[in-house]
């Protein structure tokens, strides 16, 4: 008998990263991979970067040419949403009624933005951030500069956007409901760093401060009114205050919920045959021996190839460091690390703040969990390292710029 396809839904990093590593690890059969937008699966930081920055053309977004799926024989079915998903009858319905039997299903629906219950939301030039078309759209309202831009959210996309519009020339405010922007991501004074960054550059802060309406004459956009009474003058108004897990089409299958959705360490749901990765899996990690769940690219990367290869029935499990970068203006950062175990933590740091290009250590126990480097190259590989192979650290060595990274791991 023929035996029914892997069934792949979400339509983005994850998704497509599994498509190709179960054809480059030999598997023959069927691939189909459901994707919500009219677009093949593409990577989202360029979104928020080098693309709405006008660095780099569409060329750059794709996970894979368009012409790879019909060359290794995966259907894309683009424009389509799964409705629901039934694990005893191995099947995924559709919104437009088809029924589409599987073999062994991975979902990776990833996240959508996090919405607020403004009034004015529903306004023109009032918008959240997400997809390529978001980005297109933002692109269009900022590169001309000289508009008022209020970012509501001081998280790392909210940071990145709100360098973008302050490079386009425009007018930026942000609100964060922090005292620091990034502080309870890396902490008060490397928080600071970036806020000071931006406040050279021109963005103004509201910290803390939350929108409590925005304001709009003959349906667009005016201001935004704060918590304190302020009214902020708006053209553009960006609400970038996080994303929540996708796990409407889990929850048709009565798969394990928690934060997401709940696998293990090769990313298998509590259904048989049924797999997770991405921003929507809260995976076990076995570093930490915790659930964690990731939104960053690194992880939708390495969870669509580990959740292909146990697809697969091969022995595999997500267990590489965590990673994530972000630019901002002239100012480029790389994290490695584990955020649960770096939590409280003071970092150490080598190097120099006001020089603008130093790493920042998180040491648990005589053991970096995490580092940060800002404006240094080529060193996250050894940061990861020292991580993963759970060295004991010598913290004068480790914050000395004379001692190379290397030579702190074992021989």
């Amino acid at each position: 008998m023929t035996q029914e396809p892997m069934v792949i839904v979400g339509g983005g990093l994850a998704g497509a990263t599994a498509a190709k590593t179960l054809r480059a690890d030999g598997y023959d059969g069927g691939i189909l991979l459901l994707g919500a937008e009219q677009r093949i699966p593409y990577l989202r930081p360029p979104l928020s970067k080098e693309f709405l920055l006008g660095k780099a053309n569409e060329d750059a977004v794709p996970v894979v040419p368009e012409g790879w799926y019909p060359e290794h024989d995966v259907e894309l079915l683009l424009g389509s949403r799964a409705a629901g998903i039934d694990p005893a009858a191995h099947r995924v319905t559709t919104t437009d009624g088809r029924i589409l039997p599987y073999s062994k299903l991975l979902l990776a629906t990833g996240s959508q933005p996090r919405h607020l219950p403004l009034p004015g939301s529903e306004l023109d030039g009032a918008m959240t951030f997400r997809t390529f078309d978001d980005s297109l759209k933002l692109q269009s309202l900022i590169k001309g500069g000289g508009r008022n831009v209020v970012m509501i959210g001081s998280g790392w996309i909210g940071m990145e956007l709100a360098a973008a519009a302050r490079t386009y020339e425009n007018n930026v405010t942000l609100l964060g409901l922090e005292d620091i922007p990034l502080s309870a991501a890396i902490g008060p004074e490397l928080g600071k760093y970036f806020q000071q960054l931006h406040t050279a550059q021109g963005v103004s802060f509201r910290l803390p401060a939350s929108a409590s309406a925005i304001e709009g004459t003959d349906g667009r956009v005016t201001a935004v009114r704060t918590n304190t009474g302020e009214a902020l003058p708006a053209d553009i108004v960006v609400i970038a205050v996080g994303v929540v897990p996708d796990t409407a089409l889990a929850e048709t299958g009565g798969l394990t919920l928690r934060n997401g959705i709940l696998v293990d360490a090769s990313l298998r749901t509590s259904a048989p045959d049924v797999f997770a990765a991405g921003d929507v899996a809260n995976a076990l990690h076995p570093f930490t021996g915790e659930h964690q769940r990731s939104e960053h690219w690194a992880n939708a990367l390495n969870g669509g190839k580990v959740a292909a290869r146990s697809m697969l029935g091969q022995d595999a499990v997500l267990d590489v460091v965590p990673y994530f970068y972000t630019d901002q203006f002239s100012t480029s950062m790389e994290y490695s690390g584990y955020a649960a175990l770096s939590s409280g933590l003071v970092p150490l740091i080598r190097g120099s703040l006001e020089d603008g290009s130093f790493i920042a250590f998180w040491v648990r126990e005589g053991q970096v969990v995490a580092g940060m480097s800002v404006n240094q190259s080529r060193v996250q590989k050894p940061i990861k390292a020292l991580i993963a192979g759970r060295v004991q650290v010598d913290p004068a060595r480790l914050t000395d710029a004379g001692t190379a990274l290397e030579d702190l791991l074992p021989r």
